[in-house]
C-alpha cells in the first residue's frame, strides 16, 4: 500500500473552561497563539497553538462538553508527550505554576527520563526527556 500521510498536524483539545485552559498552554505551557476565532453559531471558541513556529493544537471551547475518562489506561488517545531537555527543570517550572507533577521515572527500553502531569480537565500529558 502506498504512503499517503506526510505527518502529524494538529492535535484537537476540547475544555471545559476555555479561560483557564488558554492560560495553562499559553502561559503555563509556553504555547503561541497563532489564531483565535470565536464561533457564534456554536457559542465556541477556537485556538490554534503553536510551539517553536509549528502548529500543534487546536484549543476548542463548547458550552456544555460531555466528560470522558482520561485515566492513563482508558480506550482511546493515552496522553500527549511533550519533549525537552532536562525533565527535571521542566518538573520544577510546572510546580512552581501550582501544576502537580508525578515523580520522574526512567523509561525501561530506552533509559529516558519522564514525568506525567495534567492539563486542567485532567487530560494525561507527559513531559519526555530527548
Amino acid at each position: 500500500m502506498k504512503r499517503f500521510l506526510q505527518g502529524v498536524h494538529h492535535l484537537a483539545i476540547i475544555c471545559s473552561d476555555y479561560v483557564r485552559s488558554k492560560k495553562f498552554y499559553t502561559e503555563i505551557l509556553g504555547f503561541e497563539v497563532l489564531k483565535e476565532v470565536y464561533r457564534q453559531e456554536r457559542d465556541s471558541y477556537k485556538l490554534d497553538l503553536s510551539m517553536n513556529g509549528q502548529y500543534v493544537i487546536e484549543l476548542f471551547s463548547f458550552a456544555t462538553p460531555p466528560p470522558r475518562p482520561s485515566r492513563p489506561e482508558a480506550c482511546g488517545l493515552r496522553h500527549l508527550a511533550f519533549k525537552v531537555s532536562d525533565v527535571a527543570g521542566a518538573k520544577k517550572a510546572l510546580e512552581s505554576c501550582g501544576v502537580v507533577v508525578e515523580d520522574i521515572r526512567i523509561d525501561p527500553y530506552t533509559n529516558r527520563r519522564f514525568t506525567f502531569f495534567s492539563d486542567p480537565d485532567g487530560l494525561p500529558l507527559e513531559l519526555y526527556e530527548i
